[in-house]
């Protein structure tokens, strides 16, 4: 025990703390980036678009992981956009709002795939969600900014030790507790809100299967 744990010896455990936080963020971003590689295959075997699958990266800081999922969601709402024009440019407005609302017949389904150029209803069902979601992705990407610009942004997803004797290392005493107590609300906050919500509007990445 060195000296500024005597002074503040609520230290030691906020250390534990904060490895067991970006741990518990390491495991969320991993599943984000499944997340969207699943959203990335539904695109393409519905719906023809090519978007590279993306990786993590553990030699990386959490700030250009969350830099590499913010890119890739911004080029499908690109697309989203895109598309969600042409339909509204195509569509009766009728049939456009049943597709917002997933309220599609069998001969909807037809008329939006003749639209689309695809083939098989599940291709309307994707942009129907894509249309309706765009919150999602929207909030997912404001979430991710968020946690790149924080403390934790600069920690290295692989090297957990490292990373975090790094952040004690330049911090002493109640200096150490103030940003210790500030990375673990902000691990929090990003536990939270940075993965994709099932309760929300999950994508229907069970069509990929």
């Amino acid at each position: 025990m060195n000296w500024s744990d005597i002074f503040y010896p609520g230290n030691p455990e906020r250390r534990e703390k904060l490895i067991s936080k970006h741990q518990e963020l390491q495991e969320l971003m991993k599943n984000n980036f499944r997340a969207t590689n699943q959203l990335i295959e539904t695109l393409k075997k519905h719906l023809g678009w090519s978007f590279s699958p993306i990786a993590l990266n553990e030699n990386a800081t959490v700030k250009e992981n969350c830099d590499v999922i913010i890119e890739r969601i911004h080029e499908i709402q690109a697309e989203v956009e895109k598309i969600d024009t042409q339909l509204k440019e195509k569509l009766e407005p009728t049939l456009y709002e049943k597709l917002k609302s997933m309220n599609l017949s069998v001969h909807d389904h037809t008329t939006v795939s003749r639209v689309l150029d695809t083939v098989g209803p599940a291709a309307a069902v994707v942009v129907g969600w894509l249309i309706t979601s765009g919150s999602v992705l929207g909030n997912i990407t404001w979430t991710l900014e968020k946690l790149r610009r924080g403390t934790a942004a600069f920690v290295v997803i692989g090297l957990v030790c490292m990373g975090i004797e790094m952040i004690i290392g330049a911090i002493h005493g109640k200096h150490e507790r103030d940003q210790l107590e500030k990375a673990l609300k902000e691990y929090d906050e990003a536990a939270g809100d940075t993965q994709y919500s099932p309760e929300s509007k999950p994508f229907p990445c069970s069509l990929s299967r």
